[in-house]
């Protein structure tokens, strides 16, 4: 829906809530007209539930209205006096239209400052649960959301088995664009495995599931992404049916908010001209250089001088990153999946070791499953490129050969339709030369080069696709064991990064130990 829709759909809702209620209004000292005024009704309405003005901000607040419109309904109840199980079963059950009921088939009395407090001990836990959700989804949505690191694209600065806070408000937090969905529950609801939202998943269609969607809306960030940031954003080219199973079709369907996380590092920002070579970045025709806590991973082949080679002791003693398994081949080498550079330097002196061969694949020769999946463009995950990454509001020329890099930005990211008839490019039913981008992209892609599936294979990420960026690794686990100096570290900075468990843990009993001494000062 766009906005000018969304706010005629309001606009019906309020007339509605006007008619479900403008009775009720005036039983409680009101004025009829006050139950038909948008935002205003329910400034009055939080005055007779005897509720704080603040609420009315929840109620606009996409999947947090989804709870608070059930709980404004109860409160509506039990502000006339219908306080039984029953009451709040109806309430709920009918979507508010029990209010309908209330303000012409009885006679109801309000009841002024009525006691907030729940009548029995399940409801008071049930009120808790309710306003955590509220809260811990206010908090998941436009400021921290937590993440689990599940590959090794990025190892060395983020490995797999970290459990992140990612920052929502440093790039500007996306509002959800999917309307009905779980609270905190991304693509399946664990468990029951069945699609956390509703959404019709055919293109193209008009069912009214699809017209629930909200057009992309961001909050101001107060910052821009960065080269060599760490960002975490939607897969663009994401079809997968189900995540957790990564069962692919081509006909499925996801809004943008609920295509599956993916976390990467922005090697080129809008505007940036990128190349890969030999595996290497270069922006602008200059090598790019990473941050210190970045280690670039390639994949090698090993060949050892005896018999008696044992390549996993190997891996413990030089930290060889190897997520992917160290597979032994006929020629009697060895395949290793990812070293890095500084493992390298150490490995290759070993004296057991005859060859270390680098896995580069030859330039010119085309890899099908790389972007833009042409055949006139023989890129591979080792060179590939030069292309040019989108900036909003900049123009380029548009034509046949140029046309593969950017039809998907054209059509799938900026809702144009396009045509190819002989020579021609149609765009939106007309001839076009030029094409003048709409919003910012950018190119994302992992250290361990030959073990990430990246922009390399899908393109661009545009920033509507952007969900925040990483800040913080609370915990990190190892499959077996924690990683005691990961925990409280920061995932950005210079140098090694430095955990800051043991302050937190002082704090924390600190503070723990304040308020004991508090509560028993007040007590004594």
């Amino acid at each position: 829906m766009t906005l000018m829709q969304w706010f005629i759909f309001i606009l019906i809702i309020q007339v509605i809530h006007g008619l479900g209620t403008w009775k009720l209004y005036i039983k409680a000292g009101r004025q009829a007209w006050e139950a038909f005024v948008p935002v205003y009704n329910a400034v009055v309405l939080m005055r007779i539930i005897n509720r704080p003005w603040w609420w009315v901000i929840l109620l606009f607040l996409p999947v947090v209205n989804m709870i608070m419109l059930a709980v404004v309904w109860v409160e509506t109840a039990r502000s006339f006096g219908k306080n039984s199980n029953l009451d709040t079963f109806l309430a709920v059950i009918s979507l508010g239209f029990y209010n309908f009921y209330l303000n012409y088939a009885t006679d109801v009395t309000y009841i002024e400052n009525r006691s907030l407090q729940p009548k029995s001990g399940a409801g008071d836990w049930v009120s808790s649960i309710l306003f955590a959700i509220v809260a811990a989804t206010i908090v998941h949505t436009y400021f921290i959301q937590p993440f689990t690191i599940p590959s090794s694209s990025l190892e060395k600065s983020l490995l797999v088995g970290d459990f992140l806070f990612v920052s929502k408000f440093h790039y500007g937090a996306r509002v959800p664009m999917t309307t009905v969905g779980a609270p905190m529950v991304h693509d399946t609801i664990p468990f029951l495995q069945k699609k956390s939202y509703v959404f019709d998943d055919h293109k193209g269609s008009n069912s009214w599931k699809n017209k629930l969607q909200l057009p992309y809306l961001r909050i101001p960030g107060f910052e821009d992404i960065e080269r060599n940031d760490i960002v975490v954003f939607n897969q663009p080219a994401d079809t997968l049916l189900d995540m957790n199973n990564f069962r692919p079709d081509r006909n499925y369907y996801k809004p943008i908010d609920k295509k599956t996380n993916l976390v990467k590092r922005c090697v080129g920002v809008a505007g940036d001209s990128l190349e890969v070579r030999d595996g290497f970045v270069y922006i602008n025709g200059k090598k790019n250089e990473l941050p210190d806590r970045a280690h670039l991973q390639f994949s090698y082949y090993v060949q050892p001088k005896t018999s008696q080679f044992n390549p996993l002791f190997l891996k413990e003693r030089y930290d060889i990153t190897d997520g992917f398994g160290i597979i032994p081949n006929s020629n009697n080498t060895y395949y290793f999946s990812a070293i890095s550079d500084e493992a390298l330097d150490k490995f290759k002196d070993n004296p057991n070791v005859v060859s270390i061969t680098p896995n580069i694949q030859e330039k010119g020769v085309r890899d099908s499953n790389i972007f833009p999946h042409d055949p006139n463009y023989n890129w591979n995950v080792d060179f590939f490129g030069p292309l040019y990454i989108p900036e909003a509001g900049k123009t380029i020329d548009i034509n046949l050969n140029v046309l593969p890099l950017y039809k998907r930005v054209i059509t799938e990211y900026e809702h144009n339709t396009l045509q190819v008839k002989g020579n021609q490019i149609l765009i939106n039913g007309a001839v076009a030369t030029t094409y003048t981008f709409k919003q910012n992209y950018y190119w994302m892609m992992g250290d361990n080069r030959h073990n990430s599936i990246d922009a390399r294979a899908w393109g661009f990420v545009p920033f509507d696709h952007v969900v925040g960026k990483p800040v913080f690794i609370w915990m990190s686990w190892d499959g077996k064991k924690p990683r005691w100096d990961r925990f409280f570290t920061t995932v950005s900075g210079t140098g090694k990064a430095t955990s800051f468990l043991i302050p937190f843990l002082i704090l924390a009993l600190a503070w723990f130990g304040f308020n004991k001494w508090r509560a028993r000062k007040q007590n004594s």
